[in-house]
C-alpha cells in the first residue's frame, strides 16, 4: 500500500502544472514543506509553535539576497536559506523547549515578531514595507522564469525535503521523539534526554520550513513582510490540522486544497478568502478530528481489520 501510495503521489507531482496553473502548483510545493515541518514538530514532537514564519521568512530573505546579489544558482540561494534558518532555530529552540503546552507556543510567537520587527527595521537589507524584489529564478544560467519550468527544477528540491522528514519520522531517531512526546517523564527514566530531542527535532522543523520560503521567495521574485507574520504560522497550522496531525501526508494534502481554494476564490473576485477557509477548518474540526487525511487512513486500517 505504501508503494501505491508514493506512486500515486510522483504521478500527481509530475502532472500538476499541467493540470492548473503552474504558479498555483509551485505554491502547493511550498506550502507543502511548510506544513510538514510544522507537523514534524507539532505531530512528532508534541511541540505546537506560532513562530515559524520566522524560519519561513528568515529563508525567505537569506534565499532573495544570496540568488538577487550574488547571483547564485537557485538551489544554493534556497540552501543558503534553510541552513540560516535552522542555525537561527537553535538559541530560539533551545529557550522554547524549556516550556511546553500554550507557554512554547507563546515563547515561538514571541521571537518570530522580534523577527518580524528586525525584518521590518533593517530596511537596507530587507527592503522593510517596499520589501526586497527582483529575486532571480535561475539555475546556471538557464532562465527559469516560466513557472511551468521552474516547477520541474524545484520539484526535486521539495521531495528531497518530504524524503527527510520521513526518514527522520521512520528512524530510531523519530520513535524516541515519539515516546518523549508521550511520556517525557518515562522517556528521560529510560536515559533519553528529552530537551535535546525536542531541540534537535525543533532545528530539523525550521530547515524544511527554511527550504519552503527559501523556493517561496525565488518563485515570486520578492519577498514582503508578510512571510514573517504571524499569520503565516496559523495558516501552516491550519494546513496540518486540516489534513490530518501525525501524518505527514495530510500536510501535504492540506497545502494542495487550500493554495487551490484561495486562487479559485481570487480568480471569481471573492475578497473574504479567510471567511470560506476559516469555515472549512472548523468543519473539519468538527467532523473529521483526525484530519481529512488521518479519518480516511483510520477508516481504512479499520476495513483491513474486518
Amino acid at each position: 500500500m505504501r508503494w501505491l501510495l508514493l506512486a500515486v503521489g510522483a504521478a500527481v507531482a509530475l502532472w500538476l502544472p499541467n493540470g492548473i496553473y503552474p504558479a498555483v502548483a509551485v505554491d502547493m510545493l511550498c506550502w507543502a514543506l511548510f506544513a510538514v515541518a510544522i507537523d514534524l514538530l507539532l505531530g512528532y514532537g508534541g511541540l505546537l509553535s506560532f513562530g515559524h514564519a520566522a524560519f519561513w521568512g528568515t529563508s525567505a530573505y537569506t534565499a532573495g539576497i544570496i540568488a538577487a546579489r550574488l547571483g547564485a544558482p537557485f538551489p544554493v540561494a534556497v540552501l543558503g536559506g534553510a541552513l540560516l534558518a535552522a542555525a537561527l532555530a537553535v538559541p530560539i529552540g533551545y529557550l522554547a523547549v524549556r516550556r511546553s503546552g500554550i507557554y512554547f507556543a507563546m515563547v515561538t510567537l514571541a521571537f518570530a515578531q522580534m523577527v518580524y520587527f528586525i525584518a521590518n527595521e533593517w530596511s537596507s537589507v530587507t527592503g522593510g514595507e517596499n520589501g526586497l524584489q527582483s529575486v532571480p529564478r535561475e539555475l546556471f544560467g538557464l532562465d527559469l522564469s516560466d513557472p511551468y519550468y521552474f516547477y520541474y527544477a524545484a520539484l526535486p528540491i521539495a521531495v528531497l525535503g518530504l524524503l527527510l522528514a520521513w526518514r527522520i519520522v521512520h528512524s530510531p531517531f523519530g520513535r524516541v521523539l515519539v515516546a518523549v512526546r508521550d511520556n517525557p517523564n518515562r522517556a528521560r527514566a529510560l536515559g533519553y534526554a528529552a530537551s535535546r530531542y525536542k531541540l534537535l527535532v525543533f532545528v530539523l522543523s525550521a530547515f524544511l520550513a527554511g527550504l519552503g520560503g527559501g523556493l517561496f521567495a525565488v518563485a515570486h521574485g520578492f519577498v514582503s513582510l508578510d512571510v514573517v507574520h504571524w499569520t503565516t504560522s496559523g495558516k501552516g497550522v491550519v494546513l496540518v490540522v486540516l489534513g490530518g496531525i501525525g501524518t505527514l501526508w495530510g500536510g501535504v494534502l492540506g497545502a494542495g486544497l487550500i493554495v487551490d481554494l484561495e486562487d479559485q476564490l481570487s480568480q471569481a473576485g471573492f475578497t473574504l478568502i479567510g471567511l470560506i477557509t476559516g469555515g472549512i477548518f472548523v468543519l473539519v474540526v468538527l467532523l473529521f478530528r483526525r484530519g481529512l487525511w488521518g479519518t480516511v487512513a483510520d477508516l481504512f486500517r479499520r476495513w483491513r481489520r474486518v
